[in-house]
């Protein structure tokens, strides 16, 4: 058996860790912030606040922020933007260490299990490929082991493989399976790829980890919480928990102005327009005036400094 020692394989982790720092975080990290701008957000005013009080028992501000937030930043973000750079991930590092001369080979490698020099088509996933893909990949195996007769140099069918970077066996689509089942090509999946590369049984383990690490180096609970801070003080999150806040400077007219532009009968405590009532009942909706701002309650009832006032 042939393995590569210790060394090697921590200049291998090395390399993901970098390579991870500098493409997929960086991603991650830009898309994220991104999303402290609600118009970022396709929202469904149904399904996110049920979303929200589901999550966190409540519907508050915060807890609508985290539903938006959360699907994207832990689900279709980071799964996209993953997806879109592992193939830059096979020729910055794979390649860089494996890489092959011969046209149509992503990485070539001595199997460490049975010591023969692989040709492998590297790929991303278990569900991958399509079923073009299956056709180009027999086409470059073809075409590889035409050139090793022409360069005598003995290809056997065997030796031409294919790797898959992450998953389990019996994951795999149907084009990977009619690679191997109809086309005779070994499919390496995971930890066999991972052990047959570099000798080590836990490396897929070990490469697991050293990612998880890049993470936890991040401190994104810091940023998520930033932003979660920041989108749950936008009108268009207040509106999902039926609360809208207007802060009291951007409102260019009096409260009598503003309840008259919502075309309702009102009566106050206190006449006065110098000393507005604290409160102004209306059938439907709430005002309450503060110094520092006019907030609308829209379900029924408001609050007013310790008190609850229902509607």
């Amino acid at each position: 058996m042939i393995i590569m020692d210790k060394e090697q394989q921590k200049e291998i982790l090395a390399l993901v860790k970098d390579w991870f720092r500098t493409v997929i975080l960086p991603n991650h990290i830009m898309n994220t912030k991104k999303l402290a701008n609600p118009d970022n957000f396709n929202i469904n005013p149904f399904l996110v606040p049920y979303i929200a009080g589901f999550l966190t028992g409540e519907l508050t501000s915060d807890s609508v922020a985290k539903a938006l937030l959360y699907p994207r930043i832990l689900g279709t973000s980071i799964t996209t933007s993953f997806g879109q750079n592992m193939q830059k991930f096979i020729s910055d590092v794979l390649k860089n260490s494996f890489g092959s001369m011969v046209a149509g080979i992503d990485i070539e490698f001595i199997d460490a299990i049975d010591g023969r020099r692989k040709y492998c088509q590297a790929k991303l996933g278990p569900n991958t490929i399509n079923k073009d893909d299956v056709v180009t990949i027999h086409n470059h195996f073809k075409a590889a082991k035409n050139l090793g007769r022409t360069n005598n140099v003995a290809v056997q069918h065997g030796d031409l493989v294919v790797g898959v970077i992450y998953g389990e066996q019996g994951e795999e689509s149907n084009h990977y399976q009619k690679l191997r089942d109809e086309y005779d090509y070994p499919l390496y999946i995971g930890q066999e790829f991972w052990h047959r590369l570099t000798g080590a049984p836990g490396f897929y383990q070990d490469l697991r980890l050293a990612i998880a690490e890049v993470a936890v180096e991040a401190k994104g609970s810091e940023i998520i919480g930033d932003v979660i801070n920041t989108l749950a003080k936008t009108d268009t999150v207040k509106n999902l928990t039926g609360k809208l806040f207007i802060p009291i400077n951007q409102v260019r007219l009096n409260l009598f102005d503003l309840i008259d532009s919502l075309g309702r009968n009102i009566t106050t405590n206190n006449p006065s327009n110098q000393h507005l009532s604290n409160q102004i009942s209306l059938p439907s909706k709430s005002l309450i005036f503060q110094e520092s701002h006019l907030e609308i309650v829209m379900v029924g009832a408001a609050t007013l400094g310790n008190s609850v006032i229902v509607i």
